[in-house]
């Protein structure tokens, strides 16, 4: 039943609840899942947090969640945020939550940083994800590759030849 969930901001003491949903994600998708409690204390929860997470609670349990942070867009002459972590428990699916949760997300950074859009990425092999951000009106960027720069290549970025 889709009226016994709330939502809040998860908080420092989420912590290790948050992380074990964003576990069961990745156990989801098949990714590997690396963060711990405390990766994920420190990094959302610290002095300078990185991101900031909303939960679906049906009662204590956690049934979804959305990690996101800020981000700022000169095309589009304003905030958003980008939706890092978007998961809701197999058992609570069909109770709207992830579009839930994704307004919750919007609400938040509209009055946190004058937000005006959300973006997110989506594996390509997996089509009931593309098709449920579709239905609510997210759109495919063509003309956009996905990067990443980590590692060995990040610490030799900018070093002299």
């Amino acid at each position: 039943m889709a009226d016994d969930i709330t939502f809040r901001l998860a908080g420092a003491e989420d912590a290790a609840r948050l992380n074990a949903a964003l576990r069961a994600l990745s156990d989801d998708l098949g990714d590997t899942h690396k963060a711990t409690d405390d990766d994920i204390l420190r990094a959302g929860f610290g002095k300078d947090p990185a991101f900031r997470a909303i939960l679906a609670l049906r009662g204590d349990a956690v049934v979804g969640v959305a990690v996101f942070s800020a981000l700022y867009s000169t095309t589009r002459a304003r905030a958003g945020a980008y939706v890092s972590d978007l998961w809701v428990a197999e058992a609570a699916r069909g109770a709207r939550i992830g579009p839930r949760l994704l307004a919750f997300v919007r609400d938040d950074i509209a009055a946190r940083w004058g937000g005006g859009f959300i973006r997110l990425a989506v594996y390509t092999d997996n089509s009931r994800a593309v098709d449920f951000y579709r239905r609510m009106g997210f759109s495919a960027q063509s003309g956009e590759v996905g990067m990443i720069l980590e590692g060995a290549a990040l610490a030799a970025i900018g070093a002299p030849d």
